[in-house]
């Protein structure tokens, strides 16, 4: 609908101004030496995406070359599926763009560029990165204005170079003005801040004053049996399809190579479950049969759900108090954590190794909009959690 140009979303407060302000630089950067950056910083449910579609379809209609840029295909996925019988792929093609796309781009080819989930750029490009110098630089150069929403506690891999430091400095090497707005209102969670600081307190992530949920209008359980989650996911996937599973990424994909295989299996609980990359790929999140499949941080990031339900592997546990992570136990086949063992051995490295397996629990915990149920493999973590 909005592609059509109706009118979708009433924009308030932060989001009219960072919607005003990137229409007004991507116009004003057409007719000037100078290159603009515009840096939107936002948490989960503050409305980034909303706002960066809102300019996608309103830059195009004024006559301007823009695209709209995600390292994540999954989001490009939905949005293409959403769009069959509103675009062709050709139409798509020229307006959702993944951020490895423009190693070769000419200096200023695009009038603006709209980066969504920047936290997740990378410095090389192409399938064994081996492409490219760096694609924030790269994005940078391809057009006169560039508009990047970024979450930097939504980092969650090794290659994650995204911060807006890093994006700062390359627009000063080419002498563009930067812009820097926030969007602090969130829409998630049923709008609760406290929800938020809440799963940022609990994982240790910064201390906060929100140490229980007593005042917090938001459905979070723990769960004792993996059963006990997945029915729960499975009733409130009765009313609208908007309700799934995930989990850290602790076991192997075993099914790709033989599809009759279980991945997820917890014998004591007679629990056996996939992953859902097999059947469904990018779309797993909105395919009615995928709820009998557990999804993962690469098919759910940047998207949402009405409740999610969130297994929790040994690579987050808690000991007298204390969350510990340890990469050792996610699956050999998740790249995210590629090269780990390379840093692990210094204390800025185990900083950053901590960083991105709790943001990758924060990312699945804020799936939700209304819910969040969590299953936790170790006894005493789940201990915690309730507690």
């Amino acid at each position: 609908s909005m592609i059509r140009g109706n009118p979708e979303f009433t924009l308030i407060d932060e989001q009219k101004l960072v919607y005003e302000t990137a229409l007004f630089l991507a116009q004003t950067a057409k007719n000037s030496p100078k290159k603009q950056v515009m840096i939107v910083e936002g948490g989960p449910g503050t409305g980034k995406s909303v706002v960066a579609i809102n300019l996608l379809v309103e830059i195009t209609n004024r006559k301007l070359l823009t695209q709209y840029i995600t390292k994540n295909a999954a989001p490009r996925a939905v949005y293409q599926s959403k769009l069959t019988g509103t675009l062709n792929a050709h139409r798509f093609n020229s307006m959702f763009q993944s951020s490895g796309s423009y190693v070769d781009t000419p200096y200023n080819t695009f009038d603006c560029l709209i980066v969504d989930e920047s936290h997740r750029l990378n410095d090389k490009s192409g399938l064994y990165r081996n492409k490219g110098e760096n694609q924030i630089k790269e994005i940078i150069n391809a057009a006169a204005c560039s508009i990047f929403f970024i979450d930097e506690d939504q980092r969650i891999h090794m290659q994650d170079i995204g911060t807006k430091d890093e994006i700062a400095k390359w627009a000063k090497r080419v002498g563009a003005d930067i812009h820097e707005y926030e969007l602090p209102s969130q829409f998630r969670c049923n709008g609760s801040d406290g929800y938020l600081a809440f799963i940022d307190n609990i994982l240790q992530i910064r201390d906060t004053a929100n140490i229980n949920l007593d005042d917090v209008n938001y459905d979070f359980r723990v769960c004792d049996d993996p059963n006990e989650l997945f029915d729960l996911i499975k009733e409130k996937n009765k009313v609208d399809n908007k309700a799934r599973v995930v989990a850290g990424y602790c076991w192997d994909w075993v099914s790709k190579r033989h599809p009759g295989e279980m991945d997820i299996v917890f014998p004591e609980f007679n629990f056996a479950k996939q992953w859902n990359l097999s059947v469904d790929g990018s779309l797993w999140i909105m395919q009615p049969n995928s709820i009998e499949q557990i999804g993962c941080i690469h098919t759910c990031q940047g998207l949402e759900l009405s409740h999610v339900g969130v297994i929790i592997g040994n690579d987050l546990i808690v000991r007298n108090g204390k969350v510990l992570v340890d990469p050792a136990k996610r699956s050999s086949g998740d790249r995210s954590m590629h090269g780990y063992r390379a840093i692990n051995d210094t204390e800025e490295g185990k900083i950053k190794i901590r960083a991105l397996i709790k943001n990758t629990y924060k990312t699945l915990m804020t799936r939700g909009m209304k819910g969040c149920y969590v299953y936790c493999t170790d006894k005493e973590t789940a201990e915690y959690f309730k507690s």
